[in-house]
């Protein structure tokens, strides 16, 4: 099953969330103008690519297959992997695939039609109930969804994402498939809607100017406003692959648009950078202080010539700045219950896990007390 084409009630028009003055106001804004973090937090994850299809081609991008090549995982690999991570440490399941694939992949939808499932989706939401059954609390980034589909797969993950990138019309994007910043506005919009704590960010460096970065943060603040539920947002920059001939960003690109977001942002939420990929140690004193999902298991799948940096390196990174290392969970704390939040910690409003995440972090088990060790 294919899903239908969005409807323009769910796309949000970029124009409508950003004001001029603000963007003018936000271009002012440099390294200077902005403070270091107290702390550096990141979360222990394993990697879970549960299919290479993707509706979209962006150029950038080496995740996705070809129709007749994209891989899907099979519940016995899902299985396993979550195994070793739950066993490694970790207490999040990442999964992340391209946006629902369209009607070319029908290799993929025989074989999910095989194993039982309509679609991805479908066969997302069993993958994160393993997840909770081993022991790992799942964090989902499925691209552009409906608030329905969004409220479905929150019953049984602790927070999702979706990137922004930009709010531009990049040829990055282009092709009869495109991926628009409505749609990505829409899905952060929706997620709101549906009270998912969210993970979103911009993407630097495919031909977007600096004002498009301006822009795209305000609008990421303008949704976050309404709805209180985005809870860090990433700043990547582009890097080379066999697919790209996009340049990696100069560092102070990467400077002055990380206090960009720090400006942008309200103070309860995280700007990240992913440490991977990113001149991490360069960018600490532009307001960082996040450092992503970091997996002692798996490859990072999306960008696999770029290794996860081991714990010891995020170590030196954080002393080197004079700050701690913290590991939390991928549901940031201002969103959990009260009873598993810290005194200091400003609480979102509103009931934001469902009553499986709520029991998961309650429980009393190995992973339920490995989950609870870090808020204390």
């Amino acid at each position: 099953m294919v899903r239908a084409p969005e409807t323009d009630d769910e796309r949000v028009a970029p124009e409508s969330l950003v004001d001029a003055a603000a963007v003018d106001d936000l271009l002012g804004v440099t390294p200077a103008d902005v403070e270091a973090a107290p702390e550096l937090t990141f979360a222990r994850n394993v990697f879970l690519p549960l299919t290479t299809a993707c509706r979209y081609t962006c150029t950038y991008c080496t995740f996705y297959d070809v129709p007749g090549e994209a891989t899907l995982m099979p519940p016995e690999a899902v299985r396993e992997q979550l195994r070793i991570g739950a066993d490694a440490g970790c207490t999040e399941a990442l999964f992340t695939f391209g946006d629902a694939p369209d009607e070319r992949y029908t290799a993929v939808y025989d074989q999910l039609d095989e194993w039982g499932y309509d679609d991805v989706l479908d066969y997302l939401y069993d993958a994160c109930e393993m997840a909770l059954d081993e022991g790992l609390l799942p964090h989902s980034n499925p691209g552009d969804l409906r608030e329905r589909e969004l409220e479905r797969l929150a019953e049984v993950n602790a927070s999702m994402g979706v990137m922004l990138e930009t709010t531009a019309d990049v040829d990055a994007h282009s092709g009869g498939r495109r991926k628009t910043p409505e749609r990505r506005l829409g899905t952060i919009r929706a997620a709101g809607e549906a009270g998912v704590p969210f993970t979103t960010g911009i993407l630097v460096g495919i031909d977007e100017t600096r004002r498009d970065r301006a822009e795209s943060l305000l609008a990421i603040r303008e949704l976050h406003e309404r709805y209180d539920h985005v809870q860090e947002v990433i700043v990547q920059n582009v890097v080379p692959n066999e697919r790209s001939d996009f340049e990696r960003p100069s560092v102070e690109t990467m400077r002055e648009t990380v206090a960009m977001a720090r400006a942008a942002l309200p103070p309860a939420v995280s700007v990240q950078v992913p440490p991977n990929l990113s001149p991490t140690r360069e960018l600490l004193d532009c307001g960082v202080d996040d450092l992503g999902g970091v997996s002692p298991v798996t490859d990072d799948y999306i960008n696999p010539d770029y290794a996860w940096p081991a714990l010891d390196e995020l170590e030196r990174i954080a002393s080197e700045a004079g700050v701690p290392l913290r590991e939390r969970l991928p549901t940031h704390e201002r969103y959990l219950p009260a009873e598993f939040r810290r005194g200091s910690v400003d609480p979102a409003a509103g009931t934001w896990l469902r009553p499986t995440i709520r029991d998961a972090l309650d429980a009393d088990d190995d992973a339920g007390r490995r989950y609870r060790a870090l808020l204390q």
